[in-house]
């Protein structure tokens, strides 16, 4: 494939992803209306006009098929509004767009990753196809309605019998040489069927302008033996762009219909049947006055609009590939290691430069606003993360049965794209476990425990300095620490003669392979789970904490650095060599005496503060470094948090805090495992040199 054609792929999966996120809401916040207001029908029309036409560009015929038949189900509720759909069919409604945007993107999945496309699609087809006759039909079921549109007349039943799978058509208004138009539409369903499983009226379109006419006030009528024919062949006049509307219609025998001379509907009711399946793909929605429509802004995420919201918006905004964002990232992070090499050369040590410092300084200022400038264009709010939550929840209330209703705040937090696009599936994750495990399998188990029968499921960001915090809450039955206790020793996790804490209790659920479920459902049961949690989340630099008090609820805390490409650290020296800690993760620096040290039979150190005993680890034996200070006097003891882990680090003294560019080690070096000897990346420092940046959440792991 070419550049062009993959930029024009990408083009086409980021307005279609988008397009679908801002249907999903839309859909989510109707069902909880049971209603759409016009505002969102002509929304979902466009949508769905606008999928259909991309989809036939990129030849993805069956996505064009799919979002041409929605379109022709929401052109009826558009042209008659809402009050077409029966109240007894508006969940078929919901349920069957919930599919629809299911199946768009399974198959834009497909497309990514470079798997053919479904090409079975009846059973969807067939789905959207019962909908628009049921609502056509005043919400009885098509087989109760023989007289219908369904059924042909008697005359076309008598001169097609042996075909009773019609199809109709009409072309667009004005395009002129209908017969054409239909003669060239024969010859792509003859690729598809031979000539003796189907025929057409009018016939002579090859060859006799006149049928023209005919098409322009009847239509071309299409009759196949069978309906795998019919079904074939309604993709090919998809697939024509100069239709304007088509229905199906199925015809008994004629000795079926001379028998029931009077059950066919009047020519009449067939002229008009074409109106209500139009797609009027030539007829384009009035433009809405004053701005985005008010339900639609609600609801839609950010940056998801088309049309409605006028040409300044589409000015002011822009998609960029996020490549390109890591590029201007790593160019900025040059500038900012060369302007730190420049103003702290060893040449200028001594000298006065009062033009130069005066320079300099104003150098400082514009590298640290382009540095925040090409941050601030990764930034990207949790919004659009947390609203699939939406959806997660709507389809297991269903699927289990119960009552659940999701709160989200703090949607407008801003993250790093990297790491919103990391953390998606363990929020995933931790929702449905809290929907599995967590809340109370009946309303009446909740109203017996004194509780309201909907559950809650509380969703949150938070901004803390240089982390996020996201916490996902629920106030179902919380954790059976007995069971999660027995299932870790049975797993051979935990040994039965152990005492052990809540806190270590709770981090068992986080194991690999660890669930305490007995039986494997959809949603549980395989021992995936909260292990992905943690190991995306750490992947980001993050940690993930579990509280929970039985009766009452769990929480699950994800703390997660706004960016990882650049940080705040303070710079320490063991010896010759230079660390860098990131700021989020120190609590306080003491200096101490050797009495204040506490040392166990091992000899490990433990250095009390505030009432609790945290390990202490020495730089300068861990890595057995050769330099360094060991009176521990001489140096200085800092308190560094991690999550559920806190421990002291000793080392030779503080140098100061600087804004560091993160780099990754080699690639060659994770054969040596250093992510788990505490080794997060390095950084560049003023005069050239590297030091070492520390995983604090890691290097956890020699504290004794």
């Amino acid at each position: 494939m070419s550049v062009g054609s993959d930029s024009i792929l990408d083009a086409f999966l980021y307005e279609t992803n988008t397009l679908l996120e801002q249907l999903d809401s839309i859909v989510l916040a109707a069902e909880q209306q049971d209603s759409f207001s016009q505002e969102d029908i002509n929304t979902i029309f466009r949508i769905m006009h606008t999928v259909k036409g991309s989809s036939a560009m990129m030849e993805y015929n069956s996505l064009m098929t799919i979002a041409h038949r929605a379109e022709d189900l929401f052109a009826i509720i558009r042209d008659k509004t809402m009050d077409v759909v029966p109240e007894a069919l508006r969940p078929e409604l919901f349920d069957l767009l919930f599919q629809t945007i299911d199946f768009f993107r399974q198959e834009l999945e497909h497309i990514e990753n470079e798997q053919p496309l479904t090409e079975n699609i009846d059973t969807l087809l067939q789905k959207v196809n019962r909908l628009i006759d049921q609502i056509r039909s005043g919400g009885q079921p098509q087989a109760d309605q023989p007289e219908q549109a369904q059924t042909a007349s008697p005359a076309a039943a008598s001169s097609h019998s042996g075909f009773p799978y019609g199809l109709k058509l009409f072309f667009d208004e004005g395009c002129g040489m209908e017969n054409l138009r239909a003669f060239m539409l024969v010859s792509s369903v003859r690729d598809l069927c031979s000539d003796g499983d189907f025929t057409y009226e009018p016939q002579g379109v090859d060859s006799d302008p006149s049928t023209a006419d005919q098409i322009v006030e009847s239509g071309f009528l299409l009759c196949f033996r069978n309906q795998s024919d019919r079904d074939a062949a309604i993709q090919a006049v998809t697939a024509t762009g100069s239709v304007r509307s088509y229905q199906t219609m199925d015809m008994p025998d004629a000795q079926e219909k001379a028998a029931e001379p009077a059950a066919a509907p009047q020519p009449e009711a067939q002229a008009e049947a074409p109106k209500s399946v139009e797609s009027a793909p030539a007829e384009k929605p009035a433009p809405t006055t004053g701005g985005t429509p008010q339900s639609a802004a609600a609801k839609a995420p950010a940056g998801s609009a088309k049309s409605e919201n006028g040409p300044h918006h589409k000015e002011s905004l822009i998609s960029v590939n996020l490549n390109k964002l890591d590029q201007l990232a790593a160019v900025v992070g040059e500038i900012v290691i060369t302007e730190s090499m420049v103003t702290a050369s060893p040449d200028l040590k001594g000298l006065k430069l009062d033009a130069f410092t005066k320079s300099a300084r104003q150098l400082r200022k514009l590298t640290d606003e382009l540095q925040d400038v090409s941050m601030s264009l990764r930034m990207v709010p949790v919004s659009g993360t947390f609203q699939k939550m939406n959806r997660i929840v709507r389809d297991m209330c269903k699927k289990l049965g119960k009552q659940v209703r999701l709160t989200l705040v703090g949607e407008d937090t801003e993250v790093d794209k990297t790491i919103v696009d990391s953390i998606g599936d363990p929020i995933m994750h931790i929702v449905r476990n809290s929907m599995d495990h967590g809340i109370e399998e009946t309303p009446q188990q909740r109203i017996d425990a004194g509780k309201d029968p909907v559950g809650e499921i509380i969703l949150s960001a938070r901004h803390t300095g240089s982390e996020v915090i996201i916490e996902i809450q629920d106030d179902g039955q919380g954790v059976n620490y007995d069971a999660v206790l027995e299932k870790a020793i049975r797993n051979g996790l935990a040994l039965p003669d152990v005492d052990y804490s809540h806190k270590d209790i709770l981090n068992f659920l986080m194991a690999p392979g660890f669930s305490t479920n007995a039986q494997v459902t959809e949603y549980s049961g395989r021992g995936v789970g909260m292990d992905v949690v943690k190991k995306n989340v750490e992947e980001v630099g993050g940690t993930v904490s579990i509280a929970s008090e039985p009766g009452k609820g769990m929480t699950t805390t994800l703390k997660i650095p706004l960016t990882m490409a650049i940080m705040d650290g303070m710079e320490v020296s063991v010896g010759g060599s230079i660390f860098t800690i990131p700021i989020h993760n120190i609590r306080q620096s003491f200096k101490i005496t050797d009495s204040d040290l506490i040392r166990d039979a091992a000899g490990g150190e433990m250095f009390k503060c505030m009432g609790s005993f945290y390990p202490v680890i020495r730089m300068r034996d861990l890595y057995h470094m050769e330099g360094g200070v060991s009176r521990i006097e001489d140096g200085i003891l800092i308190w560094l948090d991690s999550g559920e882990h806190s421990y002291c680090l000793f080392v030779d003294e503080l140098l100061g805090e600087q804004q560091v560019v993160v780099k990754p080690l080699p690639a060659y070096l994770n054969r040596f495992n250093i992510k788990a000897s505490g080794i997060a990346g390095c950084t560049i420092l003023g005069d050239g040199n590297i030091s070492i940046i520390l995983d604090v959440s890691n290097l956890c792991t020699y504290a004794r």
